[in-house]
């Protein structure tokens, strides 16, 4: 069963965000089980680097798709990649739309990732907007068993302060909630001009179904993810070899030095300093 399958393996793998899986498996669940859903899917992870939010999506993908990103049903866009000069911006427009309408005429359960979505240009987000309502005939065909995954560190800036803050008022990162961030990501993402998201219509129209917040990693789980690396290369797990590619992590803030300033990012190449 693809939704328990996940259930473990972001159980075992995925270090230090209980929020996450909570909110991943809560609309997954529901959507899957649903023979006739109302409209597509839509999640919006936020976080700052190295928090997870990539390697969430790869394994969601990896579960509900046979060949995971090989699939012909898994579509995953970068701005910078994909619609990187602004003066094409229509050119974009329309082979986004063409892609995707495309796509879901062939697979009603297609998947749509979009990496970076607060670099995106507004243009092309409007673009995406008509496929994630619930409107029963969007272009001529019935496209809501989709599932859109928003991927951006917009937001990742507030979470941590959130979280710090919360820190220093006692409160156990595990206990945070998702009420605790939701305003902070709200302000820093949808209602800020320099965020694509802004001024489009997936937020007046409510659009996201799971804002999924990333919180930032205590060395703890800097640890955690230091040890699945060795033992994914083959290397001996050595106390010592841990704590010291641990130390060798920028934290934050300056004085308690609390949080990983680049989270599990760059632990698979600091190890091999060290062998």
């Amino acid at each position: 069963h693809v939704v328990s399958g996940l259930e473990f393996d972001l159980a075992t793998n995925l270090v230090g965000q209980p929020l996450v899986r909570q909110q991943v498996m809560k609309g997954l669940r529901e959507f899957l089980e649903n023979p006739k859903p109302v409209k597509p899917l839509v999640m919006s992870f936020h976080g700052s680097t190295g928090t997870g939010k990539t390697y969430v999506s790869s394994m969601l993908v990896r579960y509900l798709f046979q060949r995971g990103f090989q699939s012909p049903y898994v579509h995953h866009f970068s701005p910078i990649v994909h619609f990187p000069h602004a003066d094409l911006i229509e050119q974009y427009k329309e082979s986004l739309k063409r892609w995707i309408q495309g796509n879901l005429t062939n697979c009603g359960r297609s998947a749509f990732l979009f990496d970076e979505m607060d670099k995106m240009h507004p243009g092309l987000i409007d673009v995406i907007i008509p496929f994630l309502g619930p409107s029963w005939v969007v272009y001529g065909t019935n496209y809501r068993k989709a599932i859109f995954i928003f991927i951006s560190n917009a937001g990742g800036e507030q979470i941590n302060n959130v979280t710090l803050a919360l820190w220093r008022a006692r409160k156990d990162r595990e206990e945070i909630t998702l009420q605790d961030l939701e305003p902070a990501i709200s302000k820093a993402v949808f209602e800020n001009p320099q965020s694509g998201f802004w001024k489009s219509g997936i937020i007046n129209e409510h659009l996201i179904d799971f804002v999924v917040p990333f919180l930032p990693l205590k060395q703890h789980h800097v640890k955690q993810c230091i040890i699945s690396e060795l033992v994914q290369q083959g290397l001996e797990v050595r106390p010592g070899v841990v704590q010291e590619v641990a130390d060798s992590i920028p934290y934050f803030p300056e004085e308690e030095k609390l949080f990983s300033s680049t989270g599990c990012k760059t632990v698979a190449s600091r190890i091999s300093f060290f062998f």
